[in-house]
Parts: structure tokens; sequence; C-alpha cells
């Protein structure tokens, strides 16, 4: 027995070390060495791995997305990679053309070539055979230059294919072979023709066929559509009938100009009687005062005028109609005298914020004037006569400030009118000649920009103006320090609206965000709870942003960096976008998607919508969460639980949702404009805009 234990142990140890030779015989290296030697920016030692047996395993993943590679790869080294499972090239330069034999490398499973200047065919080579077979099961080869469909029957084991962003030209090859695919994304190919050929794709769970020339009738030339969860084929000429259930299901951003569809049994937002007890005014979305109370609710037995027979009952009528006449016309008076009333005292009162503790303004010295915040950092105006720098107020030309009297308002900038640190600089409350209150931004990054630049940029911010845009009112230049200078707002930024941060309590541990807080304010309007649970105030905030966000676009302006913090909330909830302009001598944003630019800009506001709808920080981990869940069908179960549901509201957001869901679309070609946005999100409410 002991001989035979001894001997199985010996047998075992032999073929340890056979496998570990094999392995380590491995020539994966020079394989991929010679893969890539005409491809600049590649560096072989990425790949030095070493495991206990062996200095150099077989390769099985290469992933090098983002890595500035350039040039052609020199693919049939990779068909000798006998254990490569994973290739992730996305996001390079790589040029050529991908071999149709390419496809059917055995260990193949994930393939993911997305965003480089690759051509030509994709699929399998026309004179391969019908035995030609791939085992991969992702595939994106979105936004490169291929120009048609080579032989798809040999994807049999394909689940998820992206081949948006290309220029396909038609559909030529029958799809029914792929019977596994889930996830099917051909849009903005180009494709002109029937879209037939994907009908037999009876698996399909995410369909997006936008943006193309394709036709055909909806729905018996698509494949099922009960087992969708996404679906997007608008931007096209198709025809057909969409029922309320399909309607409801995938949203109006599905069919926007998909074609000339008929949509039957849609409920229009005034036949539906729930919608009816949710109107509201459209200047009023929000509201916050009492309705005025309609005749029939003053009186609801309005007096009859039937004939009497006898004189003394006729005229005891007509002194009960005449007295209730009056009664009812002074009612209306006296109503009306409050409103104007109210408006003035609110107008008045519009900006009675707690004016900051100013002391005594004595010159002492001459300058450099130095302030210190909070968190220890200070900033210095390093000018000798504080009258020496005006302030230029755009909004009223005519009154005459300078530097000292923005020092004599914040109380020498002190810690008592510091209301933030954020990425710009400290933002400081003033109250300045005239009742005039403001809040004051030190661009703490704009020190080197000379001060032409700096005067042609806030002049040009100045001059954009918008009911939903916050401009520039005025401006300082104080040596190299510059102060730029906005309207205070009741409600602070929408960020603490949404989420409840303690009434004038700073936040200064979010040093990514310029905000101010919330203030309690005599004569203004404070947010309810009731309204942050109203459903129509979140969607009345967020189309006023794609308001402002769109005009921006317009005038040929962009953002840079729209986050909730730098959304401000007037005193009847109106939003007024701010910050705007700034990219140009603040730092860039770290944000996904280009630094700058409208698609940018889209993106973000895609990102604030999502935070509206789901009550959570628009962060890179929610904004993924909430597209897997609406990509799913599930978009319901991401909303806000603090959100009021009744009638159909529950179905609006879900396609306010699907809105952001189209806007942070990780390439930028695909997402829309804020003119489509604008208009996606006016349709779900039309009666209110």
């Amino acid at each position: 027995m002991e001989m035979f234990c001894r001997f199985l142990l010996v047998f075992s140890l032999l073929v340890l070390v056979a496998e570990s030779e094999s392995t380590c015989n491995s020539t994966d290296r020079k394989l991929l060495s010679k893969a890539f030697k005409s491809v600049s920016g590649f560096n072989l030692s990425w790949f030095h791995l070493s495991d206990f047996n062996c200095s150099h395993p077989p390769i099985k993943e290469i992933r090098l997305p983002s890595r500035n590679l350039s040039g052609i790869i020199s693919w049939r080294y990779f068909k000798n990679m006998s254990k490569l499972h994973v290739i992730d090239l996305s996001s390079n330069s790589i040029q050529g053309q991908v071999p149709g034999w390419f496809w059917s490398t055995k260990s193949l499973k994930e393939v993911n070539l997305a965003k480089n200047m690759l051509g030509g065919s994709i699929g399998f080579e026309p004179n391969q055979g019908n035995g030609s077979f791939s085992s991969i099961k992702l595939l994106n080869l979105s936004t490169n230059r291929f120009t048609n469909l080579g032989k798809l029957s040999g994807f049999a084991n394909l689940q998820s294919l992206d081949l948006s962003s290309n220029i396909l030209g038609s559909l030529s090859f029958d799809f029914s072979n792929l019977t596994k695919l889930e996830f099917l994304n051909i849009s903005s190919c180009k494709i002109l023709g029937s879209v037939k050929a994907i009908s037999g794709l009876h698996l399909l769970k995410y369909l997006d066929v936008s943006n193309n020339t394709m036709n055909g009738t909806f729905p018996s030339d698509f494949p099922p559509l009960d087992g969708l969860a996404f679906l997007n084929v608008s931007l096209n000429n198709f025809t057909g009938i969409v029922h309320s259930d399909k309607f409801n299901k995938f949203g109006r951003s599905a069919f926007l100009h998909g074609g000339s569809f008929n949509f039957t049994s849609l409920k229009t937002p005034s036949e539906s009687p729930s919608n009816n007890t949710m109107k509201p005014h459209p200047k009023q979305i929000p509201t916050h005062k009492k309705n005025i109370p309609k005749q029939n609710e003053l009186h609801p037995s309005s007096p009859k005028n039937p004939i009497k027979k006898t004189k003394s009952k006729t005229e005891t009528l007509i002194i009960c109609v005449s007295s209730m006449s009056s009664f009812f016309l002074v009612s209306i008076a006296i109503c009306f005298f409050c409103m104007h009333r109210r408006r003035k005292v609110a107008a008045r009162n519009k900006w009675a914020i707690s004016t900051p503790i100013q002391f005594p303004f004595k010159m002492d010295k001459s300058g450099p004037f130095s302030f210190e915040t909070e968190s220890g950092t200070s900033w210095v105006a390093d000018i000798k006569e504080p009258t020496s720098a005006p302030v230029i107020m755009s909004s009223k030309p005519l009154m005459n400030m300078t530097f000292k009297d923005l020092i004599a308002a914040t109380s020498h900038f002190g810690k008592d009118s510091l209301l933030s640190e954020g990425r710009c600089g400290p933002l400081y409350r003033a109250v300045l000649s005239g009742d005039l209150h403001v809040a004051i931004k030190v661009l703490e990054n704009a020190r080197e920009i000379n001060d032409e630049e700096a005067v042609t940029i806030f002049e040009g911010l100045s001059r954009l103006k918008h009911p939903n845009l916050l401009p520039l009112c005025g401006y300082c230049i104080a040596g190299k320090e510059k102060l730029i200078l906005y309207e205070f707002m009741a409600n602070g930024d929408l960020r603490r609206w949404l989420h409840e941060l303690p009434t004038l309590k700073p936040n200064v541990e979010d040093w990514s965000t310029d905000t101010w807080e919330h203030q309690n304010i005599s004569g203004s309007h404070v947010s309810s709870p009731e309204e942050k649970t109203n459903w129509l105030t979140r969607h009345y905030i967020a189309v006023g942003v794609a308001r402002g966000v769109a005009y921006l676009h317009h005038a040929g302006s962009t953002h840079g960096h729209l986050v909730s913090s730098n959304i401000l909330l007037s005193d009847t909830l109106e939003p007024r976008v701010a910050d705007f302009g700034l990219r140009n001598i603040g730092p860039k944003s770290k944000n996904i998607g280009h630094e700058c630019g409208v698609e940018f800009d889209v993106y973000c506001f895609g990102c604030v919508l999502i935070e509206i709808l789901t009550g959570k920080e628009g962060s890179e981990e929610s904004v993924e969460w909430v597209r897997r869940l609406v990509r799913e069908g599930h978009g319901g179960d991401a909303l806000d639980s603090r959100l009021r549901v009744a009638g159909d509201s529950m179905n609006e957001m879900v396609e306010c949702l699907r809105i952001g869901y189209l806007c942070t679309a990780e390439l930028p070609s695909k997402r829309p404009t804020m003119q489509q946005v604008l208009g996606l999100l006016k349709d779900i409410h039309p009666e209110l805009n």
C-alpha cells in the first residue's frame, strides 16, 4: 500500500511538471509583440505577468482601452493564441480592416473595438463556407467606419451586438441565425431599407434602430415586442399602429419622428381624470399661494330667480340678489386688492435676507488686501487703493461702486458673509446700496488671465439673458483677482432642495461645487415638503433647466459644468442655471464624456434629470444604475420613493427617466440636442408649458 501511494505521488508530480512546462512554453508574448509591431503607443511590458509556476503564463485578456494606440494590427497572430478570451481595444485610433476569419478564433468570447477607425466589412467573408463559426458572445464595433455587413450566420452564440455609428447602408444579410441575440444597436448607421431582416430575433430585450432611414410596418415587421424592455425607432420612415400599451411601455421618445404612426387609445392630459386633479396654472406650476375661491365655491347655492305670484316675494328676491351680487363684487375687489398688495410686499421684500454684520470701514493702511477663508486658504487683492478698482454693474450701469464698497458690504469678506467654497473659489453674500442683494464669487483660477480677456468674457456672459439663466449682474477686477456678482436666489440651489440639507448650514465638505445655503426669507416663498414630493413641481424644474441650457446652445455658448448645485431656485421655484461659460477660466470638468461642448452639456443635463427623478446624487454609479434599470424595463424601481404617484404620473416619470437615458448615452454622437430634449419633456405635459 505504501508503494502504491508513493507511485501515485510521483505520478502526480510528473503531471504537474508537464502541465507547467506546457504552460510556460507559451509564445503568446512573442505573438502579441508581432501583432502590435506597427501600432504606435503599444508597450509589451503591460503584459509582463507572472504566477507561482511560470513567469510568462498564456495571455487570456487584452484590455487596452483609451491607450492612445494608433496604427494597423496584424490580426493573423491572434489565431495561435489559444487561451485568448477577451479583446478590448476601444477608444483608440486603430486603422485597417478586420479579416473575416478572425471571428472564428475558437477561444474568443468578447470583442470590443468601439471608437476606432476600422473599416471594411463586418462578419465572415462571402467566400468562406457555411462551416465558419464564431464563439463570440459580446461584440461591440460601434463608432467606426465599417461600410457593410458580411455573413452573420456564423455568429450563433452572439448575445450582444452593437454596430451603431457606422456606415452600413443596408441590412443585406438575414439575422435569423442569431437566435441567442438579446441586445442589438444599429442606430446612426445610415441604413436605408426594410427592418424585416431583424424580425426573427425572438429573444431581443434591447433594440435601437434610431437615426436611420429605415422603413417597414410597426409592429408586424419588428421582432416580438413583448420581450423587449427597451425600444427606440425614432428618426426613421416607419408606418403602422402604436397601441397605448406599447406607447406607455417604451415612451414617447421611442417614436419621436419615427415615421407616420397612428397612436390609438392614447389619453391626452385633458382627458385624464387624474391629470385634471393635478393640473396647476401654467405660470405657477409650483404654486405656493392659496387659490382664489371660484364663484361657485363662495356661493354653493346660487340664488334662483323663479317668478313669484306675490309682489312681496319678488321684492325680497330682488333685494337678496342685489345683496349677494354686491357682496360678490366686494369680495372680488378685496381679493384683487390683497393679491396686488401681496405682490408689492413680495417684490419689496424679495431680497429681505439677513444683512451681514458690517463694521465701520476705515482705511488704516494701503493695499494689498488679504482675505482668509474658513478653510485656511487666502486670496489677495493686490491694489494699493480699494477705490481704484471699479465695480461694473451691467444691470445698473449708473451705480457708482468700487472694491471698497464690496469690502464694506461683506464685512471685510469675513466668515460671517462666506456662503461656501467651491471649485472656482469662495462665495460671499452682500447687500449693496439700493438694497441690492448679491452673491459675490472670487474666481481663483482666473488670476493668470489678463484684464482685457477677462472683461471680454464677463461682458459676453452678462449679455446672455433668459428667464432660466442667472446672468452676471456685475464684475470687479482687483489686481489679479476677478470677482463676479450674481443676483441672490431665495430658495438656494437644486442640490440642497432635493436632498434637504440643513437650513443655514454652509456646505464646505463638497469642494467640487459652488453653493449658497437655503435662506428663510421673510416675504419670500420657502419651499415646503409637499412641493418636493410633487411630481409636477420637479417636472417644471426640469423643463426650466432644459430651456436655459437650450438657449445657451442656441446663443452659441455652452455651460461646461452643469450640476444640481449650479441650478438656483427663485422664490417661485423658477430654476435658473448659474456659472455658465466659466469653463474658459475655471478648471476642466472631470465628468465622463467630452470636457466641453454641447454633447457634454447634454450628458450633464441627463445626470441632473436622473437626480431630480431618483433623489440620488447624479454620480457615475447612479447614472449606470438607472441606465441598467431602464434597459431592463424596470425604470420605475429607480424613482424617488418620496414622490407621490397618482394617475398616469408613474408612466410620466418613467418617460422622463428614458429621456435621461438618451442624454447619458456613452457615445456623444448618440445624444439628442437640448432642443430635442426640451421638446420631449414638454410633450409629457404640453398643457403646462
